[in-house]
């Protein structure tokens, strides 16, 4: 089954030299439960069709269609519903508020749901990525690494069908990046999540079970592996190292 559906999408931008074709039609069917991966250069759209499969930018044409719904006829009210109830977003930027705890960061969405279990089910989040100890802390109280945890924690707190992740260890060091995509891979398949990763390294690309190559706001190649891999499990100081990142 199909969670996502773009037939024929452009998007076109206009600028002060002119009209900017950003994406010029896309074709991409992605599956419910799929771990894909969109890597190609800088400017060749990935992040532009990420925003599209996420309601956060509006096609110029084409169809749009994510988990039933037809993004392109829905307005800005019913597409914030959207992303609040379908959609979990985290990006290379951790964009939690400095002003409150990780705990609160986490619990936004579901209090904006009306949630009466918010601060509950946040808790519970912030376990599952390791940081139960930190519900209280502020973001500059915390590591890099736990900061995007925290930002894991609220994307997957509402349960999304769809998690749409933008570099999301562009900001950190090698091996707590490593760690982070472990985490995101491995909620994504605790909650049959289908991920959409952009990254510009191949190496972590891999590891989804289909890699999609963009060039110049074209699908210039579609992978499908076999059989997909999670990153390799850590040893044990490895392991512990992963919980304090």
């Amino acid at each position: 089954m199909a969670l996502i559906r773009l037939s024929d999408l452009h998007l076109n931008l206009r600028s002060g030299a002119g009209e900017v074709n950003i994406l010029r039609g896309i074709d991409l069917e992605v599956t419910a439960g799929e771990t894909v991966s969109i890597v190609g250069p800088s400017g060749a759209g990935k992040s532009t069709l990420m925003m599209v499969m996420g309601g956060l930018e509006q096609a110029s044409s084409g169809g749009v269609y994510v988990a039933d719904h037809n993004l392109s006829a829905m307005s800005e009210d019913a597409l914030a519903i959207f992303r609040r109830d379908t959609v979990g977003i985290v990006f290379q930027a951790f964009r939690l508020v400095p002003t409150m705890t990780a705990l609160e960061n986490v619990a936004i969405p579901l209090e904006l749901a009306g949630s009466r279990d918010a601060f509950a089910l946040a808790e519970e989040s912030l376990g599952r990525v390791g940081l139960a100890h930190r519900v209280t802390h502020y973001p500059d109280q915390l590591s890099g690494g736990e900061q995007q945890r925290v930002a894991i924690a609220r994307a997957f707190v509402t349960r999304p069908k769809l998690l749409l992740a933008d570099e999301p260890t562009g900001n950190l060091d090698g091996a707590t990046g490593d760690n982070i995509m472990e985490l995101l891979f491995e909620l994504s398949e605790t909650h049959g999540t289908t991920l959409v990763l952009i990254t510009h390294d191949m190496a972590l690309a891999e590891h989804s079970s289909r890699v999609i190559s963009m060039a110049d706001g074209k699908i210039v190649s579609d992978l499908r592996r076999a059989a997909p891999s999670a990153p390799a499990e850590p040893d044990d100081n490895a392991a512990a190292e992963r919980q304090r990142a």
